[in-house]
């Protein structure tokens, strides 16, 4: 405020300088027309506005009208107006002053509005250099009221992030900045300004939605300059977590393959002795007497638990192998009815004369399907249902007709699924708390199907009721021209 009366009182001074030094050499060095008179006082007002704005312009104006009035115009020496002429050429040169004052005003201000958005713009180019250089999250949180600072030449800065309650602050004076403003803007998702303190609040949004808040003192700065801030702020959070999430997928990826390689060399490592074991167990069977029943008990027990860790290992290679993306599909148009038969025929063995009920329509349009994968995945929940069913009842395997898919099912008599086992019975190793003690099993097979109808385009679900047993179906996408082709 100082600086700007001081300035007022300079301004009126060298304008009415300005008057005298024209007037006092016109009238005692150079002796000239009244035009050459009122251009010479109309170019000083000009110059005056330029540099100390309109309202010093306006009282130089009137001055310089009541001096050319009293030392120009005749009556010379008094205010009188003896010409009408003379209004004319007073009003004239006043209305054209002040008109020019205001020209020069105007231009002046926008170049100085002008000169400060270029110096925003720059000053926002540098603050996005800088938080563009940072792809580590917890830094760049650290970092950016520093930025702000060190950009924008502001007292303080404070960053507030709500999803961990937390400030992070920079600059002198930064502990005075209002946290409760601060999760205000936030919340409230405008930007407030305290005029009287100089303090901003910037909500910081990504897209539409808020994602934190920035606070700013000690700086003056346009409203457009605190959005782009906040605009910034936000790209630059959100680049960094994707950075940090692109590295740890990477990272994951990485340890997928390293896992199914060393599951793969583990599952070589394992068949060679399981196969020697297996034909051993095989051999000794078929050359023992009749007579010599504990011996065959004990190598059929061999033989069995070679089977079952043969099937272990397949397993654990075959999850390894789904998880890392390493299996090739053979997709091609499939009837539903051959997957199914295909899938019967192979468990026949292992039902062990147990009831199976088909109900799958003959008129079902192809899937598109990998036939041998898709008959994986049912043949696993064949096995599941008989694992978990009792021996006299049977398994219903469906297929029908679901829009722009066919859903196939396996409906068991067993014990059911509890509704929060259901969120978790696809995940790997997982067995029933109820039944993981009374069947045996690897918690695999319903994890390999999922896997396999999923890298398939289709979905798997399970609905079931304690007591009355469980349904499993998968979905597979019809193939296009399917349903008129049928």
């Amino acid at each position: 405020m100082q600086r700007f009366v001081a300035g007022r009182i300079m301004g009126i001074a060298v304008s009415l300088a300005a008057v005298a030094g024209i007037s006092f050499c016109y009238r005692h060095i150079l002796h000239v027309n009244q035009t050459t008179v009122a251009l010479s006082f109309l170019l000083a007002i000009l110059a005056v506005s330029a540099v100390w704005g309109m309202a010093v312009s306006v009282a130089m104006s009137l001055v310089a009208v009541a001096t050319f009035n009293y030392f120009f115009l005749p009556p010379i020496g008094t205010l009188t107006i003896a010409d009408p002429q003379n209004w004319v050429a007073l009003i004239a040169f006043l209305v054209t002053s002040i008109t020019g004052s205001r020209l020069s005003s105007r231009i002046r201000a926008e170049a100085d509005e002008a000169h400060q958005r270029r110096h925003e713009v720059e000053r926002l180019y540098q603050f996005s250099r800088k938080l563009l250089g940072e792809g580590n999250v917890i830094q760049l949180m650290n970092a950016i009221p520093d930025y702000v600072v060190e950009s924008f030449e502001a007292g303080a800065a404070a960053l507030f992030l709500p999803q961990k309650d937390k400030f992070y602050r920079s600059g002198f004076g930064a502990a005075h900045l209002d946290e409760g403003k601060m999760k205000q803007a936030f919340s409230l998702d405008e930007i407030s300004a305290d005029a009287e303190h100089g303090h901003y609040f910037i909500p910081i949004r990504l897209g539409v939605r808020p994602i934190g808040s920035l606070g700013i003192s000690g700086s003056q700065l346009s409203r457009q300059s605190l959005e782009a801030i906040s605009t910034l702020v936000a790209i630059a959070i959100e680049r960094a977590r994707a950075v940090e999430q692109l590295g740890q997928t990477e990272a994951e990826r990485q340890g997928e393959r390293l896992k199914s390689a060393l599951l793969d060399s583990i599952t070589h490592d394992f068949r060679t002795p399981l196969t020697s074991m297996k034909a051993a167990a095989s051999s000794l069977l078929s050359s023992l007497p009749s007579d010599g029943t504990q011996m065959r008990e004990l190598l059929s027990i061999i033989d069995e638990e070679c089977d079952r860790l043969n099937r272990l290992v397949e397993e654990a290679a075959e999850m390894a192998k789904l998880e890392a993306g390493e299996i090739t599909l053979d997709l091609a148009p499939v009837p539903v009815e051959e997957i199914v038969q295909a899938a019967v025929a192979h468990c026949n063995t292992s039902l062990a004369g147990r009831a199976v009920d088909l109900r799958v329509a003959g008129d079902l349009p192809p899937v598109r399907a990998d036939r041998d994968r898709a008959k994986e995945a049912l043949v696993q929940l064949i096995n599941n249902a008989n694992l978990y069913s009792p021996k006299d009842q049977p398994i219903t395997i469906a297929a029908e007709l679901t829009g722009d898919t066919v859903t196939t099912s396996v409906a068991d008599r067993g014990p059911g699924i509890d509704d929060f086992e259901q969120t978790m019975i696809f995940d790997k190793f997982y067995r029933g708390k109820d039944q993981r003690y009374l069947v045996r099993g690897t918690g695999m097979g319903l994890p390999i199907a999922k896997a396999l109808i999923v890298a398939q385009q289709g979905t798997i679900s399970v609905t079931s009721q304690l007591g009355h047993g469980s349904v499993f179906s998968f979905t597979l996408p019809v193939e296009r021209g399917g349903k008129e082709n049928r």
